[in-house]
C-alpha cells in the first residue's frame, strides 16, 4: 500500500468541512429574501405613519398656538371692559357728587355711552373666549392621533428589528415576533386613520 491511499484530515479540514455542511443547512436564500422584502414593505409603511404623525402633531403644534392668541385677544377684551366699567364707575360717583345739573347730565350721557361700549366689548371678549376653547378642543383632538400614530411607529421599528435579528441569527421562530409586532403597528396606524 502507498502512503496516499490513506487521507487522515487534519483538525482544520474537519472543521472547514463541517462549517460548509452548516451553510448547505442553513435555510436557502429565498427566506431571506422575503424578510429583506417584507422589511421594505415595513419600512414603507413607518414612514407614512411617521408622515401622519408629524403633520398631525404640527397641525396640533398650530392649533394651539391659534387657541393662545385667541385667547391673548379675549383678555385683551376683557382688560378694555373693566376700564369702561371703571371708567362709568367714576362717571357715575362724579354725576352723583356734581352740584351742577348740566355737569351731572353729562357724566350721566357718558355713563350711558360706556354702558353699551361695554355690552359690545363683553359679547367681543366671549366670542373670542369660546374662539380660544374651540381652537384648544380641536388642538386636543389632533394630538391624541399623534400619539397612537407614534406607538404604531414603534412597533412597526419594532418589527424590522426583529426581522434582521431573524436573518441574522437565521432564528426562523423570531420572525412570527417580528409579523406580530408588525400587525400591532399597522392595525394602530389604521384605528388611528380610519
Amino acid at each position: 500500500m502507498c502512503e496516499d491511499d490513506y487521507e487522515v484530515p487534519s483538525p482544520h479540514e474537519e472543521a472547514v468541512d463541517k462549517a460548509a455542511e452548516r451553510e448547505h443547512d442553513r435555510e436557502p436564500d429565498g427566506f431571506v429574501q422575503k424578510i429583506a422584502l417584507m422589511t421594505a414593505v415595513l419600512s414603507t409603511v413607518g414612514a407614512l405613519i411617521n408622515y401622519q404623525s408629524g403633520s398631525s402633531q404640527t397641525e396640533a403644534m398650530f392649533l394651539k398656538n391659534a387657541s393662545i392668541l385667541k385667547q391673548s385677544e379675549a383678555s385683551d377684551q376683557w382688560a378694555y371692559y373693566q376700564a369702561k366699567s371703571t371708567k362709568g364707575h367714576i362717571a357715575e360717583a362724579t354725576a352723583a357728587l356734581a352740584s351742577d345739573p348740566g355737569v351731572k347730565a353729562q357724566f350721566l350721557a357718558e355713563k350711558a355711552k360706556d354702558d353699551k361700549e361695554k355690552l359690545e366689548i363683553q359679547a367681543e371678549a366671549k366670542k373670542l373666549q369660546a374662539a380660544a376653547h374651540k381652537l384648544g378642543d380641536d388642538a386636543e383632538a389632533k394630538i391624541k392621533p399623534h400619539e397612537l400614530l407614534a406607538l404604531a411607529l414603534t412597533f412597526i421599528q419594532i418589527a424590522v428589528a426583529l426581522a434582521a435579528i431573524t436573518v441574522l441569527t437565521r432564528r426562523r421562530w423570531l420572525i412570527w415576533g417580528s409579523i406580530g409586532s408588525a400587525a400591532i403597528g399597522i392595525i394602530a396606524a389604521a384605528i388611528t386613520l380610519f
